[in-house]
């Protein structure tokens, strides 16, 4: 049986498309709406883990991942 694992997922809009990325892996994706975006991003990620070898997901996973946010002063 295949194990679960979570990973990071930040969409946001550009333009009539939304992005998805994965910063863990450096993975993005992309879709039509912010539920498509984080399927196809699922789906890449799977997709990932499947044709990768040891080295390679090593090599790319960045498992300290922090988002936050900043405040800083504007105008």
């Amino acid at each position: 049986m295949k194990q679960l694992r979570f990973f990071t997922a930040i969409i946001e809009q550009d333009e009539d498309w939304f992005v998805a990325l994965c910063p863990e892996l450096d993975i993005a994706s992309q879709g039509r709406s912010v539920e498509d975006a984080r399927g196809n991003l699922a789906e890449a990620i799977e997709l990932f883990f499947e044709v990768a070898d040891a080295a390679e997901i090593e090599q790319r996973l960045h498992s300290d991942i922090y988002v936050t946010q900043v405040g800083v002063p504007v105008g």
